[in-house]
């Protein structure tokens, strides 16, 4: 069993109903921390999954719906928990596409989403932390945000700057009690990712295993996907007395794909 060492801390995790966000949101929760889910949607299911988490380890769950792609309600999600001592910023779209063929409309989406709102939601929450003297602030980059492929100009470009603003706002936190990090990770298998699998394997004709290592895990040394739970353990360490001096920088959790 987790111990609760996040007794009393209130965790926000955006787009946390599946995926890295869930499981982040799991490994807060095991750890007695009180969670806000949260997505774009607002239905039963969504709200059924947060009574759902707070009934299996004892800690308040609610669930907020906001839109990361917009402004104001990335700082009203903030408002609307009543604040917050951990903020994991999770949300996330991807398109892939060649620079001059790019959907600008896609590419505002991403910028948006994977990027600005970690600004919009840090910069609503930090006042919070600072009148506590204590918060973390974790935001989900990837690899590519610190090495790049073709065709995703808008997520290696939002990426980027997700780190690079993790650094600022590290810097900018020194000695209030409040660190800021990324993480990094290379493939997870999330949903999102195992649907891919079958289109994949009838793509090139491999079976499961030999899709997934020669071409999904093509760039991960490891070829082995990192799991949902790794990273919701990776996020957990960052808000334990062992990493208050972890501060601006990047962990990555990706097989080995940035050391090459």
């Amino acid at each position: 069993m987790t111990e609760k060492t996040l007794s009393g801390r209130r965790a926000i995790v955006t787009g946390s109903t599946s995926g890295i966000g869930h499981g982040v949101a799991v490994a807060l929760a095991a750890a007695g921390a009180d969670v806000v889910l949260n997505s774009f949607t607002d239905t039963e299911d969504d709200h059924k999954q947060a009574a759902d988490l707070a009934a299996q380890y004892g800690v308040s769950v609610t669930y907020i719906k906001a839109d990361m792609s917009k402004p104001e309600e990335c700082r009203a999600l903030i408002e609307k928990a009543g604040g917050c001592d951990i903020l994991v910023n999770n949300a996330g779209i991807q398109h892939v596409a060649k620079i001059e063929d790019f959907p600008v409309e896609k590419w505002n989406a991403i910028i948006a989403i994977n990027m600005s709102s970690a600004f919009h939601t840090t910069a609503a929450a930090l006042p919070g932390m600072y009148d506590k003297g204590w918060g973390r602030i974790i935001n989900i980059a990837s690899a590519h945000g610190l090495r790049a492929s073709p065709y995703k100009g808008a997520y290696v470009a939002a990426k980027h700057g997700v780190v690079g603003f993790t650094k600022v706002t590290a810097l900018e936190a020194a000695g209030k009690g409040v660190t800021a990090n990324a993480i990094c990770p290379g493939y997870v298998l999330t949903p999102l990712v195992e649907a891919q699998i079958p289109d994949q394997m009838k793509t090139h004709d491999m079976d499961r295993e030999t899709v997934i290592r020669e071409v999904m895990l093509d760039r991960q040394p490891s070829k082995e996907f990192a799991t949902t739970e790794e990273i919701g353990g990776t996020a957990l360490f960052l808000c334990t007395d062992a990493a208050k001096q972890i501060t601006g920088t990047t962990i990555s959790v990706d097989g080995g794909w940035t050391a090459l």
